[in-house]
């Protein structure tokens, strides 16, 4: 085939947005009962609604509930954990009303809870059904119930599965809750908690009590992270933590450096290590409830995902500890939770050339995909391969994925170099993994390059990499992201004239700090980005309300520093065309941090783009909304970077 030279930046890419917006089915939450694999399916074209979903082995994928129903919680903001199974049924927080609800396939589903007096005042999630199955345990979050400092309360409750209970309090006092469960004979329980100033990956405790009829007894510390040591390490997180089949509870903790597995006994009552993996992560932040990084074979082996230098992989873990890889090159990112069948490992998968897809995976590596990805009808050539690179001195390296522009039959002028996209993700803690992502392969087909940077904070590079961005949000993402540009157009892989920057959320505030301290970058796109720390430090909700005091510093007695970092204190400096995005239904991020940068660059003269979705939150799920921003950023480029063609 004669290859055709069109301009970087306009190549006729055959991914348009329409594509991406209805292509890109979202996989949450996966459970599974024997044989039967369960997960949920965020889909933009029917209104970003989340669809529960039943398969197995030989079974066709069969949807369990029709519109309107939609399966998610609204717990933290964030959400995580929305359905789970029992021996008969399933339970599933519905979107609308954030009611508990029971199902039986091909039943009505029945509520459970109560209605709250406030709409979605009851919000529920990451529950276990006990074994004589009269009951259910799950976290709440009261917003009738509001504390000293007006959040509300988060406990952990039993519900009937019969319809008419009153719902039990079993565990409250703690900030938050994650992780109910109950070990298999039905005698204990077990609960990791956490409170303020922490974030679930600082430091949590894992508590065990003796079940005494719907209630708990006096509870036991497992293991507890909340004491920082003497050598300045703020603590342990605990995560993941659930029971075996013969009655031992395992979890992962970072006290290592890295989070590996440990197991404790209701009977000895002490902690082993159940393994270790050098310079791998067996966990992540908790971000959702319900995370959770191995699980049990119905031969008591454990597989576990482990996530090294931002790059996961499946691993076998003998009754002996001795650890054995499992060989799955086609898939570098797997789901934060995962489930079991009798024989394999099952979550949702994705690698380099391939979007998520449901897969269940045995010991010896054998993959047998579920629910594959959607056929979208275009030759993988077209796919950009991400490479791995890392930059910046010995104290300072950092990491990244770049991504080069890349084409099937076309190729950019010889005497050209093309533009960039630098891609701060959100958080900042958590990280970026090099799996397809049509978001990013949206530019490299169209002759951009993509740098995707894990910048110093970042998970997915044991506890040490991830605490380097405390009480240094602002500087190190904002270094890193300048850094990796510069290495890239110092390398001679792309044109350090026309480099654009963009991120959402967390990635939004190091998008204007960028634009504010470095004249590298000629735009940059903020979507529901963080523009004033202070305002984010008191109007935002229970979860983050206080994640700046490691971030940052302490509020308000750091608040020269939230000054110093807040964007909207320096737009003066602001003289890059920007474009920025934000749904008017956030509560993360309120629309008033973006309306202030916009009304800063109307002042300032300054060229920009002001988008907003009255119908969404912190994030878009809509399909007409994925497409229309989509669309309005490549515009936005063509125009300020003059792509010819535009």
């Amino acid at each position: 085939m004669a290859e055709e030279t069109v301009g970087y930046g306009s190549w006729p890419s055959p991914l348009d947005a329409t594509i991406l917006a209805g292509g890109g089915i979202r996989f949450g939450g996966v459970e599974t009962r024997g044989q039967e694999v369960w997960w949920l399916e965020g889909r933009p074209d029917e209104g970003g609604r989340s669809v529960l979903v039943k398969g197995g082995l030989g079974e066709r994928p069969v949807d369990q509930l029709d519109e309107p129903w939609s399966v998610r919680t609204k717990l933290h903001e964030y959400g995580g954990r929305c359905f789970w199974l029992g021996a008969d049924a399933a339970y599933f927080t519905n979107d609308d009303d954030q009611r508990i609800y029971r199902f039986i396939p091909g039943e009505t589903p029945i509520v459970l809870t109560p209605e709250p007096k406030l709409p979605a005042g009851y919000r529920y999630a990451d529950g276990v059904e006990h074994p004589d199955g009269s009951w259910t345990v799950c976290v709440r979050e009261d917003h009738h119930v509001l504390s000293d400092v007006g959040e509300p309360t988060n406990e952990l409750v039993a519900v009937a599965t019969e319809p008419g209970a009153k719902v039990e309090v079993l565990a409250t006092g703690a900030d938050f809750y994650m992780a109910p469960r109950v070990s298999p004979d039905g005698r204990w329980m077990s609960w990791i908690q956490w409170d303020h100033p922490n974030m679930p990956w600082d430091a949590t405790e894992l508590l065990v009590a003796p079940i005494e009829g719907r209630a708990l007894g006096e509870p036991t510390i497992v293991a507890s992270g909340v004491n920082p040591s003497p050598d300045g390490v703020v603590g342990d997180s605990i995560h993941g933590a659930g029971w075996t089949a013969d009655g031992e509870l395992v979890f992962s903790s970072d006290r290592s450096g890295y989070w590996n597995l440990y197991r404790w006994s209701p009977h000895d009552e002490t902690v082993i290590a159940a393994t270790v993996i050098d310079l791998a992560d067996v966990g992540g932040p908790a971000w959702n409830v319900g995370t959770q990084r191995w699980v049990e074979l119905s031969d008591g082996r454990l597989m576990v995902v482990a996530t090294t230098d931002a790059v996961d992989s499946v691993a076998l873990v003998e009754d002996d500890g001795e650890l054995s890889l499992v060989r799955t090159p086609a898939y570098t990112a797997f789901s934060s939770q995962l489930a079991a069948t009798d024989t394999g490992l099952v979550a949702a998968g994705a690698g380099p050339d391939r979007m998520a897809e449901i897969v269940e995976i045995d010991p010896v590596g054998t993959v047998t995909v579920h629910r594959p990805a959607a056929d979208l009808g275009i030759d993988p050539r077209w796919f950009s391969q991400p490479q791995p690179i890392s930059f910046g001195d010995v104290d300072a390296r950092a990491h990244a994925f770049f991504y080069p522009p890349t084409g099937l039959g076309v190729v950019g002028p010889a005497d050209q170099l093309p533009p960039l996209i630098v891609v701060g993700h959100g958080g900042p803690t958590s990280h970026s993994s090099p799996a397809l992502d049509l978001k990013i392969q949206f530019w490299t087909t169209r002759g951009f390059g993509v740098v995707d940077v894990n910048y110093r904070g970042s998970s997915g590079f044991g506890r040490a990499y991830r605490d380097a961005l405390r009480g240094s949000w602002g500087v190190y993402d904002v270094e890193d992201c300048v850094a990796a540009a510069r290495h890239l157009a110092a390398t001679g892989r792309v044109d350090a004239e026309r480099m654009a920057i963009r991120g959402g959320s967390a990635g939004g505030l190091t998008v204007m700090l960028a634009l504010i301290h470095s004249d590298v970058f000629a735009a940059g796109t903020s979507l529901y980005g963080v523009a004033d720390l202070s305002a984010l430090a008191t109007d935002t909700h229970k979860f983050e309300s206080r994640y700046l005091d490691s971030m940052v510093g302490p509020y308000p007695e750091a608040a020269d520093v939230y000054v110093e970092r807040s964007p909207i204190n320096h737009v003066e400096k602001l003289s890059t065309p920007m474009l920025i995005m934000q749904g008017l239904e956030d509560k993360v991020v309120p629309p008033s941090q973006a309306e202030a940068i916009v009304a800063a660059l109307e002042t300032n003269g300054v060229e920009h783009l002001y988008i907003t979705f009255p119908d969404e939150g912190h994030g878009f799920r809509k399909a007409s909304n994925l497409i229309r921003s989509f669309e309005e950023e490549l515009g936005f480029y063509q125009r300020v970077l003059g792509i010819a063609g535009s």
